[in-house]
């Protein structure tokens, strides 16, 4: 039974006990004092009442013994009123809560991550990037002598199955440091003020096992944008967190790593600098990267697979999905009792990815076409690098800008489909997220910016402007296709015509 449950229990019986016994003190009393009387006055004592009274009194002082007796039995019968029953489920949740409590304070511990960078394949310039962390942790006195100090925090921001968690890992794993790993989910708790109290103890256990890494992932489930209409548990979540990266200076030698797919839902303060200040972006492999990454899986594996072939036909497939594929393919090579990887195995792996994952971005040649026109026109207009999956565009944040760099940035959402309706003819669905981002710019230009007089029209000039422009110069819409369905990227020097 639970603790309050019992102190309930407990006052109950006690109530009870008192009620049983004054019961029983008072008809002792009456026996006495009637007892006492008829001795005095027997003279008068001439009504059968007085009997009759006493026979009641000896009545009442022999329930009171049985009562005392059997009080347990009693209480079985005794029902209880509407507010005990609310107060010992009120206890039975406070103290629910207590062993919560008591539970995630030892569930925050760290490990030791045995994966390094050798076993992340692709994405060098990444690693690249977080080498220097990894060599602040290893040698903090060469960087703290010039009174450099490291970004307190590092978001990684990329689709989901791009390798964010196994990248953390990495970082720890070369560094040789204790390696904290949270969701975000987990400070989301019903309990008021359970997971401020386990940010607290996650970041006093970091500092307390410094050097450390702590890395998030998914944060956006606790750095969602503050709507300030409420104080909800996510948000006192997410005031504490931000306290927290306030606390520790970049000399601490704690580092939190965080993931997201979602950088535009998160919270303004969460990337102020002296917080998540470093971003790393991670895009779907590219045809090279995936060739390394096929390379890795493949290892100390018997196969008859062209790798470089096997690269190619799996354009849009993330790290994970690689890896599963490899997985699925091995499976069906022991189903059919063969000791050797072949094309058919990973071609059965594929079917099942393809009807088992709807989400996974499994293209054809003629598909592949399509979108290698599409980013082809886009970085074409915009002057821009892009990638094969690449979504959105790269554009510089102006506090002021003009209406030059507005309808640039216009047609940089539109060159997209206006390439492909040029180059193959006709109109088609593809990527409706640069056209909800064009139709969003246009009426703020409208609406906002007082720039243009009607949204539908300014669209229409700028469609049209493009048309044009792409039409005149097909002829490098049309190279830059070729090289981004080979190399599935379009670099700077690639731009230069």
């Amino acid at each position: 039974m639970l603790p309050n449950s019992n102190k309930n229990s407990k006052k109950t019986e006690t109530i009870l006990d008192k009620n049983l016994k004054l019961m029983g003190v008072s008809a002792i009393v009456l026996v006495a004092l009637f007892i006492y009387t008829l001795f005095k006055s027997s003279s008068n004592v001439t009504s059968p009442q007085y009997f009759i009274g006493i026979v009641f009194l000896f009545i009442l002082l022999f329930m009171a013994i049985a009562l005392r007796f059997y009080k347990e039995k009693i209480k079985k019968f005794i029902p209880k009123n509407k507010f005990t029953q609310e107060l010992q489920k009120a206890s039975a949740k406070a103290d629910e809560s207590s062993v919560l409590a008591s539970t995630y304070e030892h569930d925050i511990v760290h490990v030791t991550s045995e994966i390094t960078f050798k076993d992340v394949a692709g994405i060098q310039s990444v690693k690249e990037e977080l080498e220097e962390v990894v060599d602040f942790l290893n040698a903090p006195k060469k960087y703290l002598k010039h009174g450099v100090k490291l970004p307190k925090g590092v978001l990684l921001v990329g689709p989901p199955g791009v390798g964010k968690t196994l990248i953390a890992r990495a970082v720890a794993g070369e560094a040789k440091v204790p390696f904290f790993y949270q969701s975000g989910a987990s400070f989301v708790h019903i309990y008021v003020g359970m997971g401020a109290k386990r940010v607290r103890e996650l970041f006093a256990k970091a500092k307390a096992n410094a050097p450390a890494i702590v890395f998030i992932d998914e944060i956006d489930a606790v750095g969602k944008s503050r709507s300030g209409n409420s104080n909800d548990e996510r948000e006192a979540t997410l005031n504490e967190l931000l306290t927290q990266m306030d606390g520790f200076d970049g000399d601490s030698g704690v580092i939190v790593i965080a993931a997201t797919n979602k950088i535009e839902v998160l919270d303004d303060a969460l990337l102020r600098a002296g917080r998540f200040d470093r971003r790393i972006f991670l895009n779907l492999p590219n045809i090279n990267d995936r060739e390394k990454i096929l390379e890795l899986y493949l290892k100390n594996k018997t196969h008859e697979l062209e790798i470089k072939q096997l690269a190619f036909s799996t354009a849009g497939f993330t790290s994970s999905a690689l890896a599963t594929l490899i997985n699925e393919a091995l499976l069906n090579m022991i189903k059919r009792e063969g000791s050797t990887l072949v094309i058919d195995d990973i071609e059965i792996a594929k079917t099942k990815i393809e009807f088992g994952k709807k989400e996974q971005k499994i293209l054809n040649e003629k598909q592949k076409e399509i979108l290698a026109i599409y980013q082809a026109s886009k970085a074409y207009i915009s002057k821009s690098e892009i990638t094969l999956f690449e979504e959105g565009i790269k554009k510089d944040e102006d506090v002021y800008p003009s209406k030059t760099k507005l309808i640039n940035e216009l047609k940089a959402y539109l060159a997209g489909s206006i390439g492909v309706e040029v180059l193959k003819g006709e109109l088609y669905a593809i990527n409706a997220e640069d056209l909800h981002r064009a139709q969003k710019l246009a009426l703020n230009m409208v609406n906002e910016f007082k720039m243009a007089e009607d949204a539908d029209t300014l669209i229409l000039n700028v469609r049209n402007d493009l048309k044009s422009e792409i039409y005149r110069h097909s002829v490098d819409v049309e190279r830059l296709k070729e090289i981004i369905l080979i190399h599935e990227a379009i670099s700077e020097n690639d731009l230069k015509l």
